[in-house]
């Protein structure tokens, strides 16, 4: 692998990525009009993008090999993400995940299993942190516990990490200590 994909990202280069993940091809040409124009099809948000900054972000994603350039008939080249880019940007989906909280407490348990080999000690323990970091709490070893729904939070977990076929997932309406649980996530 380039070192270079190894680097910290800029916030330009992380949106770009993102947006590419969003389905979004950014199509570019070499008439500034209707490049300037495919710009402003983006959202209000990337238009705080300069021009500059955004050239400069786009030649180090492609020297970093996270982006493809794919030329068209019509002389424009559309950016793809490459393999690589499109782990970074769901490595920076997964950092940022949140599980939203229902107004209401549906009374129920969710509760995520999983039982990795030895051998991949390092998969078992980058799940147990993101299980941690999205707020799902150690009921005992690789079992956690969440009140909310969560299962498209896990799946997306467990689909990055390719570790679905380790893992459980159980709804259940009672767990013996959900008083000491209730008080851990501020429940009534």
């Amino acid at each position: 692998m380039n070192h270079k994909t190894n680097k910290r990202l800029g916030t330009t280069q992380r949106k770009i990525l993102l947006l590419l993940l969003a389905g979004l091809a950014l199509g570019l040409t070499r008439s500034h009009k209707k490049h300037w124009w495919i710009l402003k099809q983006i959202p209000k948000e990337w238009e705080k993008i300069n021009r500059q900054d955004l050239e400069r972000a786009i030649n180090s994603l492609y020297t970093s090999h996270l982006i493809e350039e794919k030329d068209n008939k019509d002389g424009t080249t559309t950016l793809i993400l490459s393999e690589n880019g499109k782990q970074r940007a769901l490595r920076f989906n997964i950092d940022e995940m949140e599980i939203k909280k229902p107004v209401h407490w549906d009374k129920k348990w969710r509760i995520i299993m999983f039982d990795i080999p030895e051998k991949l000690r390092r998969l078992r323990d980058s799940l147990r942190l993101h299980f941690k970091e999205i707020g799902l709490i150690e009921l005992q070893k690789s079992v956690f516990v969440f009140p909310y729904p969560c299962s498209d939070e896990i799946e997306f977990i467990l689909e990055f990490y390719n570790a679905r076929k380790y893992v459980r997932f159980v709804l259940a309406e009672k767990v013996d200590n959900q008083l000491h649980l209730m008080k851990k996530f501020n429940l009534k």
